[in-house]
Protein backbone atom coordinates (compact mmCIF):
# COMPACT_ATOMS: atom_id res chain seq x y z
CA UNK A 1 0.00 0.00 0.00
CA UNK A 2 1.21 3.49 -0.83
CA UNK A 3 -0.29 6.85 0.10
CA UNK A 4 0.57 10.18 -1.49
CA UNK A 5 0.44 13.87 -0.71
CA UNK A 6 1.72 16.87 -2.60
CA UNK A 7 3.13 20.23 -1.63
CA UNK A 8 3.51 23.26 -3.86
CA UNK A 9 5.62 26.17 -2.56
CA UNK A 10 5.99 29.57 -4.18
CA UNK A 11 8.44 32.27 -3.16
CA UNK A 12 11.10 32.50 -0.50
CA UNK A 13 11.09 30.48 2.69
CA UNK A 14 9.97 33.39 4.82
CA UNK A 15 7.73 35.40 2.50
CA UNK A 16 6.45 32.57 0.34
CA UNK A 17 3.43 30.33 0.80
CA UNK A 18 2.38 26.86 -0.15
CA UNK A 19 -0.53 24.49 -0.47
CA UNK A 20 -0.88 20.85 0.48
CA UNK A 21 -3.13 18.14 -0.91
CA UNK A 22 -3.66 14.49 -0.02
CA UNK A 23 -4.61 11.52 -2.12
CA UNK A 24 -7.87 11.09 -0.18
CA UNK A 25 -8.87 14.68 -0.84
CA UNK A 26 -9.17 15.49 2.86
CA UNK A 27 -6.57 18.18 2.29
CA UNK A 28 -7.06 20.15 -0.92
CA UNK A 29 -5.32 23.45 -1.49
CA UNK A 30 -4.61 23.58 2.26
CA UNK A 31 -2.43 26.60 2.91
CA UNK A 32 0.81 26.67 4.89
CA UNK A 33 3.44 29.34 5.36
CA UNK A 34 6.32 30.56 7.53
CA UNK A 35 4.07 32.33 10.05
CA UNK A 36 1.99 29.19 10.63
CA UNK A 37 5.10 27.14 11.13
CA UNK A 38 7.29 29.41 13.22
CA UNK A 39 4.98 32.11 14.58
CA UNK A 40 1.22 32.35 15.19
CA UNK A 41 -0.23 31.98 11.71
CA UNK A 42 -3.65 30.55 10.98
CA UNK A 43 -2.73 27.91 8.38
CA UNK A 44 -1.49 24.37 8.96
CA UNK A 45 2.15 23.29 9.09
CA UNK A 46 4.13 20.06 8.70
CA UNK A 47 4.60 19.57 12.45
CA UNK A 48 0.86 19.87 13.11
CA UNK A 49 0.23 17.25 10.45
CA UNK A 50 2.87 14.95 11.98
CA UNK A 51 1.15 15.40 15.37
CA UNK A 52 -2.21 14.43 13.85
CA UNK A 53 -0.64 11.42 12.14
CA UNK A 54 1.07 10.25 15.33
CA UNK A 55 -2.04 10.69 17.51
CA UNK A 56 -4.22 8.85 14.99
CA UNK A 57 -1.77 6.04 14.35
CA UNK A 58 -1.08 5.49 18.05
CA UNK A 59 -4.80 5.45 18.95
CA UNK A 60 -5.59 2.86 16.30
CA UNK A 61 -2.57 0.71 17.27
CA UNK A 62 -3.62 0.86 20.93
CA UNK A 63 -7.08 -0.33 19.92
CA UNK A 64 -5.52 -3.31 18.11
CA UNK A 65 -3.26 -4.14 21.08
CA UNK A 66 -6.20 -3.96 23.49
CA UNK A 67 -8.30 -6.12 21.18
CA UNK A 68 -5.58 -8.79 21.05
CA UNK A 69 -5.67 -8.83 24.86
CA UNK A 70 -9.46 -9.31 24.84
CA UNK A 71 -10.51 -5.73 25.59
CA UNK A 72 -12.47 -3.12 23.67
CA UNK A 73 -11.91 0.53 24.42
CA UNK A 74 -15.01 2.66 24.78
CA UNK A 75 -12.81 5.62 23.87
CA UNK A 76 -9.17 6.50 23.31
CA UNK A 77 -8.32 10.19 23.34
CA UNK A 78 -4.76 11.00 22.25
CA UNK A 79 -3.22 14.44 21.99
CA UNK A 80 0.19 14.61 20.37
CA UNK A 81 2.53 17.55 20.83
CA UNK A 82 5.43 17.88 18.42
CA UNK A 83 8.33 20.02 19.61
CA UNK A 84 10.36 21.82 16.96
CA UNK A 85 13.59 23.44 18.16
CA UNK A 86 16.24 25.01 15.94
CA UNK A 87 14.84 23.32 12.85
CA UNK A 88 14.70 19.83 14.37
CA UNK A 89 11.78 17.86 15.78
CA UNK A 90 13.12 17.02 19.22
CA UNK A 91 10.12 15.28 20.75
CA UNK A 92 6.73 13.79 20.12
CA UNK A 93 4.67 13.63 23.32
CA UNK A 94 1.52 11.52 23.49
CA UNK A 95 -1.06 12.38 26.17
CA UNK A 96 -3.54 9.52 26.26
CA UNK A 97 -6.73 8.95 28.20
CA UNK A 98 -8.84 5.89 27.58
CA UNK A 99 -11.91 4.18 28.88
CA UNK A 100 -11.41 0.43 28.73
CA UNK A 101 -13.90 -1.60 30.79
CA UNK A 102 -12.39 -4.36 32.90
CA UNK A 103 -8.71 -3.73 32.18
CA UNK A 104 -6.16 -3.38 34.96
CA UNK A 105 -3.95 -0.30 35.16
CA UNK A 106 -0.88 -2.48 34.64
CA UNK A 107 -2.20 -4.15 31.48
CA UNK A 108 -3.38 -0.81 30.10
CA UNK A 109 0.05 0.73 30.71
CA UNK A 110 1.79 -2.22 29.02
CA UNK A 111 -0.62 -2.00 26.07
CA UNK A 112 0.02 1.73 25.69
CA UNK A 113 3.78 1.15 25.80
CA UNK A 114 3.48 -1.53 23.11
CA UNK A 115 1.38 0.76 20.91
CA UNK A 116 3.84 3.64 21.38
CA UNK A 117 6.77 1.45 20.37
CA UNK A 118 5.08 -0.24 17.42
CA UNK A 119 2.70 2.13 15.67
CA UNK A 120 4.09 2.87 12.20
CA UNK A 121 4.45 6.61 12.83
CA UNK A 122 6.43 5.98 16.04
CA UNK A 123 8.72 3.74 14.02
CA UNK A 124 9.09 6.44 11.38
CA UNK A 125 10.01 9.27 13.75
CA UNK A 126 13.67 9.73 14.59
CA UNK A 127 13.06 11.60 17.83
CA UNK A 128 12.37 11.13 21.53
CA UNK A 129 8.81 9.84 22.05
CA UNK A 130 7.31 10.40 25.49
CA UNK A 131 3.91 9.43 26.79
CA UNK A 132 1.51 9.99 29.65
CA UNK A 133 -1.27 7.39 29.59
CA UNK A 134 -4.16 7.09 32.01
CA UNK A 135 -7.47 5.31 32.35
CA UNK A 136 -10.65 7.27 32.95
Amino acid sequence: MKRTATAIWNGTGKEGAGILATQSGVLQNTAYDFKSRFEDGSYTNPEELVAAAHAGCFSMKLSFVLGAAGFTAESINTECTITLESGTITESHLAVTASVPGISAELFSASADEAKANCPISKLLNTNITMQASLV
